[in-house]
């Protein structure tokens, strides 16, 4: 069984900063891409951050580049999102990804999906 577990979510003030993992087991770590999404209530699902397989390359969605870094770790099965300098409208449920797919940047190509991390940000 393949499990993906969050944590690092909370409440924070604009400006400040977050740092959400993600735990993967159940499966070889490794040979996947994973991937960060976020979604708040009545608003589509949308992409956040990726990285490759071995690590070699990160994408990042234009609203979060400079901002966010994404990092994993293949000896702990984790990845993680940095987040610095957060907005009230990166406000929303975040959810870690995983899968073999080849765009990593769309959520209908990921196989596995973490419970979700509420992320708050405050004015």
């Amino acid at each position: 069984q393949v499990q993906l577990v969050e944590s690092g979510g909370g409440l924070v003030q604009a400006g400040g900063s977050l740092r959400l993992s993600c735990e993967v087991s159940g499966t070889t770590f490794s040979r996947l891409n994973m991937g960060w999404f976020r979604q708040d209530p009545g608003k589509e699902r949308e992409f956040v951050s990726a990285i490759s397989r071995v690590g070699l390359n990160a994408y990042y969605a234009d609203s979060v580049k400079g901002r966010f870094t994404i990092a994993r770790d293949n000896v702990n099965n984790e990845v993680y999102l940095q987040m610095n300098n957060l907005k009230p409208d990166d406000t929303a449920v975040y959810y870690c990804a995983a899968g073999d797919n080849q765009d990593v940047r769309r959520w209908n190509g990921y196989d596995y999906w973490g419970q979700g991390a509420q992320v708050t940000v405050s004015s």
